[in-house]
């Protein structure tokens, strides 16, 4: 069956921001508390007890709802709209992704997040013909019926959103919507509000630090039907938003440049590995005509229908938490695996897994892996 898309009352959407807001609990998290449980609030209610059968000894910090109301007051005073990932108004292509933010943030023009996307990327000390070249790029594209996503950093994403400003752009943003990154582009946020679109999935006031970046790519990439990388060092975060993309089954474009520029070493190599070659827009129409917007996975049936019922005793439960971490290591495993290996049930695993993911003992991760934390 397909997930059933519609909009949020007022209480429901509070509830919806608490739990994304609670401490421990990720998009995956979300995802895996929802099936599991009818509502957001009875999540919300569940999950101290979760986490103390996951092993967590200090309370859990669950978002009240006076911090929620204080975050949807100010985002109303902003024009900022937050959209959850069941309403029709939510991107398709991103609600595709595993890890599909339950709630975004925006502010500006949210129409355009339904349009057919394509990301551009690259080095943020570009060269001058790098920048002038994403801008005619992106320029192109808006002319063709695209929308350019980008990430409002200095270099090649402010070339690519001044490029694409007359037709629409959006700015995946790693802070709060509200935040400008850098501060040097204030007089470009200013004009991405007044014509296009800002996104964030961080709450209002948050300030960019480093692990929020590596999350922001993959909104620019989840947006997007392909993502464009123009100019890009070996270790850049472009390439992380590149290899996103091929994850999440989106088409890769990269743009060849000279083997004496370091800059250019990463779009070289991901034409070594497959991605299309790209040096005018038609490149990019030709392959993406053929290309359909990604959809919502049919779930599994009730996976968690188990689960719900399940009343396993702290004894049993914690026999089977304790063979699950030894199985675990600080690298990825595929759930699947541990299914198999623990011979136990897939909702027994889930659930039990939930609760060690709010104990702060596991991460699930996206492409339904799951990694130790703390033992």
């Amino acid at each position: 069956m397909t997930q059933l898309r519609r909009a949020l009352t007022d209480p429901e959407r509070l509830d919806w921001l608490r739990l994304i807001r609670t401490e421990n609990v990720g998009p995956v998290t979300f995802a895996r508390l929802m099936e599991r449980f009818d509502t957001a609030g009875q999540a919300i209610t569940a999950l101290p007890d979760l986490a103390r059968r996951g092993g967590r000894k200090a309370p859990l910090k669950v978002c009240s709802k006076a911090e929620a109301e204080r975050e949807v007051a100010a985002a109303r005073k902003l024009g900022v709209r937050l959209i959850a990932s069941c309403e029709p108004d939510y991107p398709i292509p991103l609600a595709a992704t595993d890890d599909a933010p339950p709630i975004i943030a925006v502010r500006g023009h949210p129409h355009l997040l339904t349009k057919r996307c394509v990301a551009m990327v690259g080095a943020r000390n570009a060269s001058t013909n790098g920048k002038r070249f994403a801008e005619s790029l992106a320029r192109d594209l808006g002319a063709a019926g695209y929308v350019v996503v980008s990430g409002m950093a200095r270099g090649i994403d402010t070339s690519a959103h001044q490029g694409a400003m007359e037709r629409g752009t959006i700015a995946v943003v790693a802070g709060g919507v509200d935040v400008i990154y850098p501060e040097e582009n204030g007089g470009l946020y200013a004009r991405l509000v007044d014509q296009g679109a800002v996104v964030a999935e961080c709450s209002l006031g948050t300030q960019p630090i480093a692990r929020h970046f590596p999350r922001r790519n993959r909104v620019i990439s989840g947006l997007s039907l392909g993502v464009v990388v123009v100019e890009a060092t070996p270790k850049s975060g472009s390439l992380i938003t590149a290899r996103l993309a091929g994850e999440q089954g989106r088409e890769v474009f990269a743009v060849p440049g000279s083997p004496l520029d370091p800059r250019c070493q990463g779009p070289n190599d991901l034409l070594r590995s497959g991605a299309h070659l790209t040096e005018t827009v038609q490149d990019i129409i030709n392959v993406l005509e053929a290309v359909a917007i990604p959809r919502m996975r049919e779930k599994e049936g009730d996976l968690f229908s188990a689960a719900k019922g399940m009343q396993l005793d702290d004894a049993s439960f914690e026999e089977i938490r304790d063979r699950l971490l030894e199985c675990l290591g600080y690298s990825p495993v595929p759930v699947d695996e541990l299914v198999r290996g623990c011979q136990l049930s897939a909702s027994v695993v889930r659930s039990v897994l939930t609760e060690l993911d709010l104990a702060g003992r596991v991460q699930q991760l996206p492409g339904n892996q799951v990694v130790l934390i703390q033992q």
